[in-house]
């Protein structure tokens, strides 16, 4: 069982990357040693596991991952890093922040969060970048992260994929004329999108958002302006010639088979948009219900008992 969680990635060309990291991404790709795409959630998750198994925990690993999500499409590679040991950190820090601190004692004891917060300052003094090409999200997929992608870029594999299923599948596949690259086994709900129509999309959100909204964030609105503005900004760091996935990773396991296929979160995003710069506010609002009749119950199995 997967993380509760669904994951937005950027892959990078790798001619994209500095030397000597271009040269041991494009061996690491050929490499049979690899974990293979429908085993690296997985792998993900048992590392995390073992590490806050460990007495005392291990919030952040003592190394940045060697490993890496790898697509190919035609003749190029691309790459996109786990960085397990930066996103651990950023996602350690957010934990921190969101707990009273004798909270976050009870599941890390604070000599160990000391010696992590200064291990990432040191890290952070090098310089080098604190933008990882992984974002996470618990319990649900952020709607913006839906504006990147169109209804037509999905792929939906339920259980092993076979007849129009297989013929249907759009993305771009690690082993093209075989089937998808999937982050799970049997079963994986994924977008995936040239990055300059990840960007383009997420332009004309953010200026219909603010046209129409401002910059509200409040429950009416179907999206908040600093949110998508937040993801095109993540998104400007990466290669231009970059694909970006949305992955549903583990919160497939709480919708069923029906639910998925209905599942329209990209159309009604583009349509709440349209309405919105349309001025047909009843139908913004429309969508933005159907939105939250979808993921609001998801949610909610959060503070389940």
């Amino acid at each position: 069982m997967l993380p509760y969680a669904a994951y937005l990635r950027v892959y990078e060309p790798v001619t994209a990357f500095p030397e000597p990291e271009r040269t041991l991404w494009t061996a690491y790709a050929d490499s049979r040693r690899r974990p293979r795409r429908i085993h690296a959630l997985g792998a993900e998750h048992r590392e995390a596991a073992l590490r806050l198994a460990a007495f005392p925990p291990e919030p952040v690993p003592g190394r940045e991952s060697r490993n890496a999500y790898v697509r190919r499409s035609a003749d190029t590679i691309y790459v996109c890093p786990w960085e397990t040991r930066l996103r651990s950190w950023l996602a350690f820090d957010r934990f921190r922040a969101t707990l009273p601190a004798g909270v976050s004692e009870a599941f890390v004891p604070s000599e160990v969060a000391d010696q992590v917060e200064q291990e990432f300052e040191r890290w952070k003094a090098t310089g080098r970048s604190l933008q990882p090409h992984i974002l996470s999200s618990t319990w649900h997929v952020p709607l913006a992260w839906f504006v990147a992608f169109g209804q037509t870029e999905r792929c939906l594999l339920l259980g092993e994929p076979a007849g129009d299923e297989r013929k249907s599948t759009t993305c771009f596949g690690e082993n093209p004329g075989r089937g998808p690259a999937t982050a799970a086994v049997t079963r994986t709900l994924i977008y995936v999108t040239a990055m300059a129509e990840a960007r383009r999309r997420v332009t004309a959100a953010l200026r219909i958002v603010r046209d129409t909204l401002g910059e509200g964030t409040g429950e009416t609105t179907v999206l908040a302006a600093g949110q998508v503005d937040a993801l095109g900004r993540w998104l400007g760091g990466f290669h231009p010639g970059a694909l970006v996935e949305l992955d549903y990773g583990g919160l497939v396991h709480l919708l069923d088979d029906r639910t998925l296929r209905a599942d329209e979160s990209v159309a009604e995003v583009g349509v709440a948009l349209e309405a919105m710069e349309r001025g047909e506010a009843e139908l913004a609002v429309a969508m933005y219900k159907r939105l939250l009749a979808r993921w609001r119950p998801v949610r909610a199995l959060e503070s389940a008992n």
